[in-house]
């Protein structure tokens, strides 16, 4: 998720790779940085099954009490520290369960079988919480954060159809003036 190791950007320079692609959150302060997507946000959510057996989490300590599904992070090894904020009050709690994976989907369909509450993109969510078959808990504690971005090195010099990618993007993601009347 936002977990990543540090400097990325020395790695596309070190490879020669033309750019990379990573959270906006994440991308070394010397790098150019273009968005590619719109903000994401986090949502926590289990099935109904899951909180008829358990008491739903009010608070996001609340969630040590309960059978988390966690996530391996692929890149850094670690599990994925779950992040919270609400009013300029941030905290990262590191929770506990039975199940770790690396994929969302596997992480989705435990959550739908009842075994645990799981934290993803909301969209991986978005379905089956809008069909009953999952419940969002602690939105107020997931604000939107910096979607993905293309990120490349300021002193390289790009070349020209790279650099047309590049304003391509700007173009897509810029906000567009309403020209009905």
């Amino acid at each position: 998720m936002r977990c990543v190791p540090p400097a990325a950007g020395a790695v596309i320079v070190a490879d020669r790779f033309d750019a990379g692609v990573r959270m906006g959150d994440t991308i070394d302060k010397d790098m150019i940085a273009v968005p590619i997507g719109p903000q994401l946000r986090m949502a926590i959510a289990a099935s109904p099954a899951y909180f008829k057996a358990h008491p739903i989490p009010k608070a996001p300590r609340d969630l040590l009490q309960h059978n988390c599904i966690n996530m391996r992070m692929q890149t850094a090894g670690g599990l994925y520290v779950w992040d919270f904020e609400r009013q300029g009050q941030k905290l990262n709690v590191r929770v506990d369960g039975q199940l770790i994976f690396n994929t969302s989907p596997s992480m989705v369909d435990s959550a739908l079988a009842g075994l645990g509450i799981a934290s993803l993109p909301e969209e991986e969510f978005a379905p089956h919480i809008e069909e009953g078959r999952l419940v969002r808990v602690l939105e107020d504690w997931c604000p939107s954060f910096p979607g993905y971005y293309l990120y490349y090195p300021s002193r390289r010099q790009p070349s020209h159809a790279f650099s047309l990618v590049v304003s391509a993007l700007r173009l897509s993601t810029s906000p567009r003036p309403d020209w009905r009347y």
